[in-house]
């Protein structure tokens, strides 16, 4: 059993003998509270599965850690229950209810949320976020009371039932159940009652007009001149969110253009905006948004871009910058459902996918950009160099690539190359083995190649490889040797004495990394041909001139 979202692991250690540490336990607990409930093993080491086998826990533990708990913490339940594993050793499951609608803390007023499998302070920000939130994490599986089990729309039902047993992400266990079942199975009802979820699914359109917030989307299309010229609504609630997706694709005639590449003999064509994409970014914006938000989700379309902009700001711990990493759940039931159903990637792994697509087809990664009321998504529709196109599509052809070794190879070309720390910055990687894990089988199958050391590693396609695609990317000074860099500034200094980095980076190449030119210069001052003058912020590079 390892730790997730909702299962952490403590030593026995931790709450007996005389290093008991109750507040770190407590802090736990808050965490779990403000999240979505969990549980936390006593008794089990992180590293291990199951507790000792001749462990046994004192009679009176699992009351104290009760009352220990209550003591040290506000706004969190809890209950406690003895357990005996496989192996005959004992532990206790320390089970933590949500906080549906209150704000759990420590006594002495210290904020704790769940994320992944962490527990992580909350700052004053997402201290008021989180108070906003809170609706959001009951909206699925609240009960409508004037809304009976019956009030279904009956067409909507059939649909669902049949789509989930022909789903091959659905056991067949869940298949065998009756239409009633499966509704109360995906938490549709509840008792003789429709839940928002529910309603939002199943329910007539007269019900989904009444919810708080049923989903809205618009369309609008605008020229170079940035009038609109086209718009289309959905905003007459008939249809649920599956319906809502498929309506988006096929009543949009702009998702069906693009352009064709030669490929050799062939020709391949690539669409401005590519379904998988399109179908990917709708699914996030209905089930990651909070239903307890007033706001409609944008659908613009520019001569040059996508933007889809989403009610609501990212879950508390996702950041533009994280979002390929982080997974945090807001609507877990809806999310399941759209899992369940075919219509999105697993959850946290929707943005690889499209980071796959997008790369694959020579295209730039999505811009993602968060404001105070909503979350924003850009698609860019040229192709930055039709080459790498063709270069990933024999790569991927010829070894079989896994996605991330698509996404590296796909950023690697389009960039020429990348450092190390622009790789991280890129993919938001903080681990020290981060990237070799990304790159995969790349290297070994000498389609990448690396030079330098440590964190100043840049890497770049094999020439080899290149050659054989017929890569004919443009030529630039981004991998110029230390010596050949050199030189270029000595010559540049003679020319242009009196000078700053910024200006000499300027004149002899932007695509050369900053800090080798920095490199290079102070070389040039230990050699006693450059002087400088001035602190970092204002300092200037003299040439020495020889005197005869």
């Amino acid at each position: 059993m390892n730790e997730t979202q909702d299962i952490e692991k403590k030593s026995l250690r931790l709450v007996t003998g005389k290093n008991t540490d109750w507040n770190e336990l407590a802090k736990d607990c808050v965490c779990f509270a403000n999240s979505r409930g969990g549980s936390i093993l006593i008794g089990i080491e992180d590293s291990e599965i199951l507790p000792p086998a001749s462990q046994k826990i004192p009679n009176d533990l699992a009351d104290k850690l009760r009352k220990r708990i209550a003591e040290l913490t506000v706004n969190v339940g809890t209950h406690t229950e003895l357990k005996a594993a496989e192996n005959g050793g004992e532990y206790i499951e320390l089970k933590v209810f949500p906080s549906a609608t209150t704000i759990a803390s420590t006594t002495d007023g210290r904020y704790y949320i769940r994320i992944s499998d962490a527990c992580t302070p909350l700052p004053p920000d997402d201290l008021m976020r989180l108070m906003t939130d809170k609706p959001a994490y009951i909206w699925e599986t609240k009960t409508i009371k004037t809304i009976p089990k019956t009030a279904i729309d009956p067409a909507k039902l059939h649909q669902f039932v049949t789509d989930i047993k022909a789903s091959n992400r659905v056991s067949d266990f869940v298949k065998q159940k009756t239409p009633d079942e499966l509704l109360d199975y995906y938490l549709m009802s509840e008792g003789n009652c429709l839940t928002n979820l529910g309603v939002l699914w199943v329910g007539i359109r007269e019900d989904r007009a009444k919810l708080l917030y049923a989903p809205v989307i618009q369309f609008l299309k605008y020229d170079e001149s940035g009038n609109r010229v086209n718009k289309i609504l959905w905003d007459d609630f008939s249809l649920n969110p599956k319906e809502l997706i498929e309506s988006v694709w096929t009543q949009i005639p702009d998702w069906k253009e693009g352009i064709e590449i030669s490929d050799g003999i062939f020709r391949k064509f690539v669409s401005n905006y590519e379904e998988e994409v399109v179908r990917e970014l709708l699914a996030n914006a209905l089930v990651h948004r909070p239903y307890t938000t007033r706001g409609d989700v944008f659908i613009n379309l520019y001569p040059d871009r996508l933007e889809v902009h989403n009610p609501g700001r990212l879950p508390i711990g996702v950041t533009p910058k994280n979002i390929l990493h982080k997974t945090v759940k807001r609507n877990e039931h809806l999310a399941k459902l759209f899992y369940d159903l075919k219509l999105m990637e697993r959850e946290g792994s929707g943005y690889d996918k499209m980071y796959e697509t997008l790369l694959s087809n020579g295209k730039q990664i999505p811009a993602i950009a968060e404001g105070d009321d909503r979350v924003s998504v850009t698609i860019k529709k040229h192709i930055t160099k039709v080459e790498t196109v063709k270069l990933v599509s024999r790569a991927n052809e010829e070894f079989q690539l896994t996605q991330r070794e698509i996404i590296c190879l796909g950023l690697i070309a389009q960039h020429t190359s990348l450092t190390a720390i622009e790789f991280s910055d890129i993919l938001n990687l903080s681990q020290p083995n981060a990237i070799r894990n990304w790159l995969g089988r790349l290297p070994e199958l000498d389609l990448v190649l690396a030079k330098g050391k440590t964190k100043g590693v840049e890497y770049f396609v094999n020439p080899e490889f290149l050659k054989k695609a017929n890569f004919k990317g443009k030529t630039n000074l981004k991998k110029i040797e230390d010596h050949r860099l050199h030189e270029l500034i000595f010559q540049d200094l003679q020319i242009y004495s009196d000078t700053t980095l910024g200006e000499i980076h300027e004149r002899i190449g932007k695509e050369i990394n900053i800090n080798k030119v920095r490199k290079q210069l102070n070389a040039l001052i230990d050699e006693k041909i450059v002087s400088v003058k001035g602190g970092k912020k204002f300092r200037r590079y003299f040439f020495i001139f020889k005197t005869a």
